[in-house]
């Protein structure tokens, strides 16, 4: 297979995050249906959570082995990666927190009133101006965006090693995940009372789905397992304060059994679609 079609095979495995992002203009919800997106949301959230820790950490550990059951590897090594790990990780969560502050505090600054504003500028898209469940579907989609492109680094490694099997394997399993996710960004956008345009929803997919593509590329011209660690930690941290975030708006919907409901399925989704790799052999 020639590097041309891999690439394209891994920008469809991105762009079927486009398939549930829709979700994002239903209007009328009840208030249960709306705590139930949410929660399923959540759910695959929480498994992608998992997913990033498992194989963030994996590189550490396998450091850690080298160092103290075997001749090879050094402690200086094991540091570096443990360091930079939690570093990005932070940078991951805590960023998100203080820079989701600077918006807020910026968008309570630039109030308008009665002609305080020109059309043009009222028109101008800007991140300050979001509403908060629109920031935090731009948070969703930045943490997802980051796990994804992790992602294409490993179809793009695979085929780089002549394992196309591997990479097509990957292409379909991402594929599949990527379908969910999509949902995942546009759920807090079910209680806004303005449908999000067209527009917002395909920003939101090319930063969430758009970094498999690129990730392909990169992974195709250079292999690097720290360069995957190191996005994989600022996935884990983003993701984590996207969840956060999503509980908030969970607690404030109440409605827990559809919570707990909407936790499972989401899990469920995340785990099923998982498994389709692994039976795969991948």
């Amino acid at each position: 297979m020639s590097p041309t079609n891999v690439v394209l095979l891994g920008a469809i495995a991105g762009f079927t995050i486009f398939l549930g992002l829709p979700v994002g203009r239903l209007r009328n919800l009840s208030s249960q249906t709306r705590a139930f997106l949410n929660a399923v949301a959540t759910g695959v959230l929480i498994f992608l959570l998992i997913e990033v820790f498992q194989h963030g950490v994996e590189p550490v550990e396998k450091a850690l082995t080298d160092v103290s059951q075997t001749s090879h590897g050094s402690w200086v090594h094991f540091f570096w990666l443990t360091a930079l790990f939690v570093a990005l990780f932070a940078v991951g969560l805590l960023g998100l927190v203080y820079y989701d502050r600077w918006l807020a505090r910026r968008a309570h600054g630039r109030r308008f009133g009665p002609g305080a504003a020109t059309a043009q500028e009222l028109s101008r898209v800007s991140i300050h101006r979001l509403s908060e469940p629109k920031r935090l579907a731009l948070f969703i989609a930045l943490g997802i965006g980051l796990h994804n492109f992790s992602e294409g680094l490993a179809i793009g490694q695979s085929a780089a090693n002549n394992e196309i099997k591997l990479a097509l394997l990957l292409i379909v399993g991402f594929g599949l995940h990527n379908a969910t996710e999509g949902f995942g960004i546009c759920a807090p956008l079910s209680g806004e009372a303005e449908r999000p345009s067209w527009a917002f929803l395909t920003t939101m997919g090319l930063i969430g789905g758009g970094p498999t593509f690129l990730g392909t590329i990169v992974g195709q011209a250079w292999v690097s397992e720290t360069l995957n660690m190191a996005f994989l930690a600022l996935a884990a941290g983003s993701i984590l304060y996207v969840v956060v975030q999503l509980l908030n708006v969970a607690s404030r919907l109440g409605h827990k059994e559809q919570l707990m409901w909407g936790l499972l399925l989401g899990l469920v989704i995340g785990f099923g679609t998982d498994f389709v790799l692994v039976a795969a052999g991948a």
